[in-house]
């Protein structure tokens, strides 16, 4: 069932309650209403605002292609922390899929979102359509402006997903806007309105690339792709079936980021000698990440985003093993490849682009340029209203590393005086610069019950 606004958009506010506002409806927005709603034993009102006024889809979980798959396997994507098997009995009782090894589609997913947010909403639940474009901070909690509203918070929770890509640059300036720029890789309508014998570049190789080749390549069998970034690495598949464990050591004591590639390449070396995949010795350190990276000085958290982090993400998050067979089969039948380069030039040729690729080509003549770089993550770059606004009342600063806001390890936002911002929280890939573990779903909604609880206690103040 599909979780939409009412039509009213104002509510009158029980005084007594702990109004909280979930800014942002994808899947950190709802797992975090699911969270306040069963977790807070107090009277409480919970407003998802969310620009479509449909929740549950975002951008990962948004797309209405079945071929989209998940990239963890089910029995790891419970919305509840405390009930491992959630997805896996409602996709059995939804007629889907109920493999503990398989990988659902990503629209199947947002339905389950939804569906379980309807399992605990009630008259505390209110969702508001429409664009949160500001955050007055004042003595009762923040007056939450969006564009035909105002109304009052006690508590705000982030959950704004992965913002948009960078503009794609060549030669330092932005591309060109062209019927044959699509700078938006979600927008499948206008994927799909490409000829069918079109010849495309992806710039950017990670997993959403690999879903728009997917769209492109299936849906027009005589199309074309080339997929390039820098490193011209696809994410690594994961294996049909995987049932060994493996507990990955660290060593004790002061952390650096060659310290810490030199111990997991001898745990891969020791789980290579016991016939154990590698795949097992990546996910045996997601238990620890987290603390790991928290161990990292700051310069050497700079030296692994330089260095490593690359191989890194292609072996952390993996495509599921039907994704890669279809990848596979392309590139058999000619119509994908992958390169290592950077856009050099392009020109425009009205409805086509000449594209030259570095370094030393080769040159293409496109019918369209996708961008698939990832997110853009620096506060001081992004173009969302309420971001800016929070930027400069002080309220919202990038962490050192730019690949986030600057929060606490308990989700608060840190202001521009060094100092945690009260009720003013964030869940999510925001998250990432802090956690660095801050985007896949198992850590998502671990975050979700931390700030609910964070957020109960300021309730019962």
């Amino acid at each position: 069932m599909t979780i939409a606004a009412r039509p009213a958009v104002t509510a009158p506010r029980t005084s007594a309650a702990h109004r909280v506002a979930v800014v942002g409806g994808g899947a950190s927005g709802v797992l975090t209403a699911i969270n306040l709603l069963a977790r807070i034993d107090a009277p409480l009102e919970v407003v998802v605002h969310e620009t479509s006024g449909i929740v549950g889809r975002g951008i990962a979980y948004g797309t209405n292609d079945q071929r989209h798959l998940l990239n963890v396997r089910a029995q790891h994507m419970s919305a509840l922390p405390d009930t491992p098997s959630d997805l896996l009995d409602w996709a059995l009782r939804t007629g889907r899929s109920d493999d503990p090894q398989g990988f659902l589609p990503r629209a199947d997913y947002a339905i389950y979102l939804q569906d379980r947010l309807m399992d605990v909403a009630d008259d505390r639940l209110r969702i508001q359509a429409g664009r949160v474009l500001d955050l007055v901070p004042g003595e009762d909690g923040f007056t939450v402006v969006t564009e035909r509203t105002r109304s009052v918070a006690d508590s705000v929770v982030l959950c704004l997903g992965n913002q948009p890509p960078a503009p794609l640059t060549v030669a330092d300036e932005p591309l060109t806007e062209a019927p044959w720029h699509l700078a938006n890789p979600w927008d499948l309508g206008r994927l799909r309105t490409l000829p069918s014998d079109a010849r495309v570049v992806i710039v950017g190789t990670g997993l959403t690339a690999v879903d728009t080749a997917i769209t492109l390549l299936e849906e027009g069998p005589r199309r074309h792709v080339t997929m390039l970034s820098r490193h011209g690495l696809l994410p690594r598949p994961h294996r049909g079936q995987q049932h060994t464990a493996w507990v990955t050591k660290v060593p004790d004591g002061p952390l650096t980021a060659d310290v810490l590639v030199d111990a997991v390449r001898s745990e891969l070396a020791a789980a290579r000698r016991q016939g154990v995949d590698w795949r097992a010795v990546v996910d045996g350190l997601r238990p620890i990440t987290q603390d790991i990276w928290r161990r990292l000085p700051l310069e050497e958290r700079r030296r692994f985003l330089s260095t490593y982090a690359r191989e890194w993400e292609v072996r952390r998050h993996r495509m599921a093993p039907e994704v890669a067979l279809r990848l596979e089969g392309y590139r058999l039948d000619g119509r994908l490849s992958v390169r290592a380069g950077t856009l050099h030039a392009v020109t425009s040729l009205g409805d086509r682009a000449a594209v030259v690729t570095a370094p030393a080509g080769p040159s293409y003549e496109v019918d369209a340029v996708v961008n698939c770089t990832g997110p853009r993550t620096d506060l001081r770059e992004t173009t969302d209203p309420l971001l800016r606004s929070l930027h400069a009342r002080g309220l919202a600063t990038p962490d050192p590393l730019a690949l986030g806001l600057d929060t606490t390890p308990d989700g608060l936002l840190v202001g521009a005086d060094g100092s945690p911002v009260d009720g003013l929280f964030t869940v999510g890939p925001a998250r990432k610069g802090t956690l660095w573990e801050a985007t896949a779903i198992p850590e998502i909604r671990g975050q979700a019950a931390q700030v609910a609880t964070v957020v109960a206690a300021r309730a019962l103040r």
